[in-house]
């Protein structure tokens, strides 16, 4: 047992030195390859911990061994500026100044409830708080904000990639009828729809598949 507790805290410590080495990006929001090392290193520093047949000396050389591939690539990225896009990816704008680019959605392996998802964690309740939104390469979400944003409450998504949310229809008031009504006044069918909302006000986001999106307006008969 003390074997195993010198082991662990001789790991410990060569862990410790190693991502204090390895710079801030390792303990705040990291790229795909440097996620990829932080799983490698734990499987590497827990196999010689646990398993005293296994000569210590191995488990660090192995993490010593992660390390300096870390550097090499890192040193790729400064030298060779294509192979940080390789290796990290790039930046995706998945809003842009005619709403919402599903090619870009479909890119990133996202959807519109994922998109009003992070949207809402940075602060944005509705779909035109925003002029430009993006998806940087460690996944984190970005916008430039409208200035005129207008939201007075929070909005709910009726559409989302061509198909009705009933729940939400019944949380606005809104029947299928009416729905219907408004879908045949924008002379659309359901299925073209990218994504439809509406606040309290009945203020609603509307955006076509391929086109640009629309403020409208649409009767609602709940407030929330």
């Amino acid at each position: 047992m003390a074997l195993i507790f010198v082991r662990t805290t001789v790991i410990f410590l060569t862990l410790l030195l190693i991502m204090r080495l390895m710079g801030k990006s390792q303990v705040g929001e990291m790229q795909p390859f440097e996620f990829v090392i932080s799983l490698l290193i734990a499987e590497l520093a827990c196999i010689p911990m646990a398993d005293t047949s296994i000569p210590l000396l191995y488990g660090i050389i192995a993490i010593v061994a992660i390390f300096i591939l870390h550097q090499i690539v890192w040193l790729l990225d400064l030298w060779f500026k294509p192979m940080k896009t390789v290796v990290c990816g790039k930046p995706s704008i998945v809003i842009n100044k005619d709403g919402i680019d599903e090619y870009q959605l479909r890119q990133n392996n996202l959807d519109i409830s994922d998109l009003i998802e992070s949207m809402r964690v940075a602060g944005y309740f509705s779909l035109d708080d925003v002029y430009y939104g993006l998806y940087e390469a460690n996944g984190s979400f970005s916008a430039l904000e409208n200035p005129d944003r207008s939201t007075s409450s929070l909005s709910v998504t009726l559409i989302d990639s061509g198909k009705a949310d009933k729940k939400n229809l019944a949380v606005t008031g809104i029947g299928q009828e009416d729905l219907d009504k408004f879908l045949k006044e924008q002379n659309v069918k359901l299925k073209q729809v990218l994504v439809m909302t509406v606040d309290g006000e009945g203020r609603v986001y509307f955006q076509k598949c391929g086109e640009k999106y629309k403020i409208l307006n649409i009767g609602v008969n709940n407030k929330w």
